[in-house]
């Protein structure tokens, strides 16, 4: 079975490489740059107190969503252990419990694991693919991927509001030609960024709540299609309620959610709780 090989470094080189992930990097280096030194400073100063303040929250935010994207990126998603064999008795009877075989690995793969075509490898609950990261999103670095996502949305959010700001409260010499491609380009680029990724961050945190991955939701939409048409109602099996599925995602700790490194509420990945319902 292929797996990334020399640990971490190795990991973190690889995504780095990639031409998505340096474009991400750049995109997010462009807009920190712009926000800071275009429209804060011309808006408020950066020597003023109201623009220190807005700009060390906006550092505070860019460098909290660069720090759970090179956690996302370099960390290994999840790996089936080598030693991972089926336990037919305890999951007799359990839909959606059972090991499956896959042919490309030659091996056992746990419930809720999936072998990924671009990584060309088996991966614990995976989500999806993510080529802005360059990795799989799956069991051990999903917490990291929703932590990046939803501190890219404050960013992106809290810098298109700086723009508006600068836009209305101050004046400009938009009768040269540049300073208005500046605007129309930066606004265009900054609502769309804020639209997308927010939409992204609003879609994983039902995925969270339902204890759900993406590719489970496309399931799910079979299965609850199949059970409204035999008059049964449908429930995804592994949702606990939402507080628990936060705390199966996030940890039990609520002042570690947002730390992408506190994992260690995760277990192997290969056994999940289910719902008796």
């Amino acid at each position: 079975m292929a797996r990334r090989r020399g640990g971490p470094a190795a990991a973190a080189a690889t995504a780095v490489a990639s031409p998505a992930v340096v474009g991400t990097l750049a995109l997010m280096a462009l807009v920190y740059y712009s926000t800071l030194f275009v429209f804060l400073d011309h808006w408020l100063g950066l020597g003023t107190p109201a623009g220190a303040a807005h700009a060390a929250a906006v550092s505070l935010a860019v460098v909290a969503c660069f720090f759970a994207f090179v956690c996302a990126a370099a960390a290994d998603p999840g790996s089936v252990p080598a030693s991972f064999a089926p336990d037919a008795e305890a999951a007799q009877g359990q839909r959606g419990l059972e090991s499956r075989y896959c042919d490309k690995c030659c091996m056992f793969k746990p419930p809720r694991s999936h072998h990924c075509r671009v990584c060309k490898r088996c991966v614990l609950k995976m989500d999806h693919h993510c080529v802005w990261i360059n990795n799989c999103v799956g069991y051990a670095n999903y917490k990291a991927f929703i932590i990046c996502v939803l501190n890219a949305t404050i960013g992106s959010l809290y810098s298109f509001v700086i723009f508006l700001c600068d836009l209305f409260l101050k004046e400009h010499e938009f009768d040269v030609l540049y300073v208005k491609i500046v605007y129309i380009l930066a606004g265009v680029l900054l609502f769309f960024l804020s639209l997308t990724i927010g939409s992204l961050l609003c879609w994983h945190i039902y995925l969270l709540c339902h204890n759900m991955t993406t590719i489970e939701y496309r399931e799910a939409v079979r299965a609850k299609w199949l059970a409204k048409k035999s008059g049964q109602k449908y429930r995804h099996r592994f949702d606990l309620g939402m507080r628990k599925n936060i705390q199966m995602i996030l940890g039990p700790n609520i002042l570690c959610w947002l730390c992408p490194t506190a994992t260690g509420h995760l277990k192997d990945g290969t056994e999940f709780q289910i719902t008796n319902n």
